[in-house]
């Protein structure tokens, strides 16, 4: 009976890695980082540092249909969530000087790292590799002036061509990577617009596309396997309450894979991520240096990916 036991839980565990096969490929990419007042640094020309403090927490695996993911264990199928925790260090500088179309020229530095905690942490199919740092981010980019009204500023807008390399800790053995061993390309647009000289709104538009992975999860049995190519969006809307000091709002983001992901070189049905995360959110002025933005987003619609709670911290500093 023990015997048989075991067969049925690594023929169950086979299952379960064929389901990540299909799935849970996409890089780590910007999910709500970045909200209010995202189409322009705050303080001009110049050197910036930023530190993120992200929290995401009950994040319940999901297959194609959205129902939950099981994972086996030897009590069982088992509900699958995962807990990240995870902070970004980024570096900018915004130039004076114009290059193209009247845009100023800037670059973006970001090194990533995080940690995982899978539960059940028993099972049979899925692992992490935890602790370590992520993939390295470049991103040249162009910062246009704000488009000036009566009452101050009406619109401004960037757009930036992301790069991320595969740098970061990645074992082929684990299923749970901070390191993601592809290239991916992941430009964006942002813009805010000054609804009134109070009321803002902001987005981050993103297109994904990620390069072929020839080291996958090695129980895959597979040669290589590639991420489908995705669009998400970052959202956000605020008020100012007290002049020049607190901003409260709303925030949100929107991550949708529109081609499927490869393994082998054949496309993998049913294997496109989703996910929309909304919530509530502030940025408080210290000075106009220093800002902390708080956002809080809680997941909704999700599809081969987690659905949890996210919370994230950020820290903007301007040197003069």
């Amino acid at each position: 009976m023990a015997n048989q036991n075991v067969t049925l839980l690594a023929a169950v565990a086979g299952l379960g890695m064929a389901a990540l096969a299909q799935a849970y490929d996409l890089p780590a990419v910007n999910l709500g980082s970045t909200s209010f007042l995202d189409g322009a640094p705050p303080a001009g020309p110049g050197w910036y540092v930023q530190q993120y403090l992200q929290l995401y927490r009950n994040g319940r695996l999901k297959d194609s249909g959205g129902d939950d993911l099981r994972l086996p264990t030897a009590r069982g199928l088992e509900k699958a969530e995962v807990d990240v925790n995870s902070g970004l260090t980024q570096l900018i500088y915004q130039s004076d000087q114009p290059l193209l179309l009247g845009g100023k020229w800037g670059m973006n530095l970001i090194l990533p790292y995080a940690s995982f905690d899978l539960d059940p942490e028993d099972n049979f199919a899925l692992s992490a590799n935890s602790g370590n740092l992520g993939d390295l981010l470049i991103g040249p980019y162009l910062q246009w002036d704000p488009i000036m009204g009566p009452n101050g500023p009406r619109f401004v807008q960037r757009v930036e061509f992301q790069l991320i390399f595969p740098t970061g800790a990645y074992d082929s053995d684990r299923a749970l990577n901070v390191g993601s061993n592809v290239f991916s390309f992941n430009p964006y647009w942002a813009a805010t617009v000054f609804l009134t000289p109070k009321w803002t709104a902001s987005w981050r538009l993103h297109y994904l596309w990620n390069a072929e992975n020839e080291d996958p999860f090695k129980p895959l049995g597979a040669e290589d396997a590639q991420a489908g190519q995705a669009i998400h969006l970052n959202f956000a809307s605020a008020y100012e309450v007290l002049p020049n000091r607190l901003r409260l709002g709303v925030n949100g983001y929107y991550l949708k894979q529109i081609t499927e992901s490869k393994v082998n070189g054949r496309d993998v049905r049913d294997s496109e991520e989703q996910v929309l995360g909304i919530g509530p959110g502030l940025v408080y002025h210290f000075s106009k240096d220093n800002h902390l933005f708080a956002n809080a987003y809680w997941e909704t619609n999700v599809e081969n990916r987690p659905e949890g709670t996210r919370f994230n911290l950020r820290f903007v500093h301007h040197f003069n």
